[in-house]
Parts: C-alpha cells; structure tokens; sequence
C-alpha cells in the first residue's frame, strides 16, 4: 500500500475543524444555560442603554462590580438576544485563549525550550481555569489579553498603544490599577502618560449617556458595591486571596485581616525590589508584569481561583527558566504548577477537592511559583 506525506495545511485544518466542533458541541449541551457572570455584563449593557442605575443591591449575589466604562462597552452585546450574546462571547473567548497563549510566548524575553511544549504544558497546567472561564463567561480572558499584547507592544517600543492597553485593561477588571505605579516606575514613562490619557477618558465616558452628576453617582455606587461586597466572600471555598486563606484558617477574624495586610505589604515590597533591580537585565518587563499579574488574585479579595488563568504568562515564564532555579526551588515549583493543573474537582472528588481548598492549598503553590519568579530575578536571569 503506497504511503501519502500528511500535508500539515490539511493537518491543521482538520483540527481546527474538529476543535471548532467540540466547542458547538460543548456550548449547545453543557454551557448555554450556564454563563451567569456574562448574564451580569448582558444586564449592564442592556441598563447602559436605557441610562439606568447599574449599581443594584436586588441584584444580590450577581450584583455588577464593574466601572461604568464596561457597561458602556458591553453595551453593543446586549443589542442582540441573550442567547446569541452568549454564544458570541463564548466562541470569542475560546479564541482569546488560544491568543494568550500565542501572546505569552511573544512576549519571553528568550524562549530556551521547544515553543510547541511550552505552550502545551502552560495550556495543561491552566487548562481548568481556562474551563471555568468559559463557563462562567468572565472577562479575566479579555483582561489578559490586554497586558500582555500591552507588554508585546513594549518590547516593540510601542510605548502609546502599550498604555491605552492597560487602561481598557483597568476598565475590563479596576484590579489592573496595580500596574499604574510599575509603568510610573519604568524609564520610559510614555506608556504611563497614555494610559493616564485613556483611564481619564473612560471614566469620563458613560457621562455620554447618564451626563455628568450621573456619572459620577455611578462612580460613587461603583465604590459602595465593591467595597460592601467583599467581607461575605472570604469564606468561599474558591477565593485564593490572601485574605481568604488567613480567615480560612483563623476564621473572620480581625487577627486575619491583619496577617493578610502584612504579608500582601511583604509581597508588594518584594515586587519594588525585584522592579528596582532591572539595571542590567535586557528585557525586564516580562518578569516584572508576569510577577503583577499572579500577584492580583493574592492581593485582591475578590480573588476567585479561575482568576489565576491571568498567571498564564508567568507560567510559561517559569517552565521555560526551570533550569536556571536552585534544585529544591526548582522541585517545588515543578511540584506546584502540576498540583494546581491535575487539582481537578471530577477528579479528586467532592470531599477531597472541599479540604482541598478548604486549607487554601492553591493559594500555597502559587506562592511558591511567585517565591520562583522573584528568584530570577535575584539570579539576573529575567
């Protein structure tokens, strides 16, 4: 029988059909009814429009949290029927993954292993948080994709374009704001003037609509809703913030709080240094905004565990520098990124996974991949 050379066009074709049809299937019997977080964004849109009070305690648990800017930007989804809207922002996330993960290995100062395998382990090991994401239809997808294309656009000394990125990045999810004094700390400070320029303009934006009092009623209801919602949260089973763990293991307690300031003060301080030691290092940026972006979920109360997918880029990062930190460091971190991509619910099991997150156990190993990181630095590798 005569052998025929695959063509890798028709290859990678059939994949992306058979990838593409997967996705169908998967959004038609399992996630259509679901996506309650992109209901939320549909619902603020939809208020956008009508110029109506976005900031709603009836809302209960799936209150928007937001800045009015998103509205403003979720507006056009909610001119089409809710079941389109979801079936649009599902196969758009799908495809933000997938760029993500092509951004993050753009933006390696020097890949040292087969891209090919980094980007198969970095998927492997995010892969579930990629899944909730999808399921929920959350924006953290979007989100990253802003600051790493940001931080590509730096590496080409597109400094403008990097700035406005980050400043849809803090409309997307307010949290980016822990990257304004890192771009007002770096030599060039054009990419902070930009994004000061675009944060401005954003929060001036839904005056379009609701005129200037509105606006900044919505600014004030913003601030109430975010800041009265966070308390009840610490307990969740999947937030993995800081303050999350220390009150699961002390209980709601002021003792908690204190602990959680300390150490998130710790690892902020830790970050200056790691910032200030970029004299000599030939392309400092990706450790530094990687190291930004696992730290948000830690810092941030409202630190759910799929939030971690942002960590995407410093996960490659770590996989592809292996080699260059200590041998016990090196084992943990191994050990870590597997324990948090195989840390599976179907697979461990219901009481296995609740004491699981119960001891905030994610929380640990994503420590010890930001104890690694600040490592390469401290060795000049990145």
């Amino acid at each position: 029988m005569p052998r025929y050379p695959a063509s890798s066009v028709r290859t990678r074709l059939l994949l992306a059909v058979l990838a593409a049809v997967s996705l169908v299937a998967l959004f038609t019997t399992r996630v259509s009814h679901k996506m309650p977080d992109f209901e939320v964004y549909w619902t603020a849109g939809s208020r956008a429009i009508a110029a109506e009070p976005l900031y709603r305690a009836e809302d209960g648990h799936f209150q928007f949290k937001y800045l009015p800017a998103f509205a403003m930007i979720a507006a056009p989804l909610a001119l089409v029927p809710m079941s389109a809207a979801k079936a649009f922002w599902f196969a758009a996330s799908a495809l933000l993954m997938l760029v993500l993960l092509g951004l993050s290995a753009r933006a390696l100062p020097e890949p040292k292993r087969p891209i090919v395998l980094l980007l198969v382990l970095t998927f492997l090991a995010m892969a579930k948080f990629y899944a909730h994401e999808l399921v929920l239809g959350q924006v953290n997808l979007l989100f990253a994709v802003l600051v790493v294309f940001a931080l590509v656009e730096m590496r080409r000394g597109r400094e403008w374009t990097a700035g406005l990125l980050i400043a849809v990045a803090i409309v997307v999810k307010p949290y980016a704001a822990v990257f304004i004094p890192w771009l007002a700390l770096r030599p060039n400070r054009t990419a902070f003037v930009a994004m000061a320029v675009g944060l401005v303009a954003a929060l001036l934006l839904p005056a379009v609509m609701y005129g200037w009092t509105g606006n900044l009623r919505l600014l004030n209801g913003w601030w109430h809703t975010v800041t009265s919602s966070t308390a009840p949260n610490l307990t969740n089973q999947d937030n993995v913030s800081l303050a999350a763990m220390f009150t699961k293991w002390l209980g709601p307690q002021p003792g908690a709080s204190t602990l959680a300031l300390v150490f998130g003060f710790a690892l902020l301080a830790l970050t200056a240094v790691v910032v200030a030691g970029r004299r000599g290092i030939r392309e400092p940026d990706a450790l530094e905004a990687s190291l930004l972006l696992m730290l948000i979920p830690l810092l941030s109360p409202q630190g759910w565990d799929y939030v971690f997918l942002i960590s995407t880029p410093a996960v490659m990062l770590l996989i592809n520098e292996l080699s260059s930190l200590p041998r016990d460091l090196r084992i943990a971190t191994i050990a870590s990124i597997s324990i948090v991509g195989l840390s599976i619910y179907d697979l461990m099991g219901r009481e296995a996974y609740g004491t699981f997150m119960a001891i905030s156990a994610i929380t640990i190993c994503f420590l010890v991949e930001v104890a690694a990181l600040i490592t390469l630095r401290f060795r000049r590798v990145a």
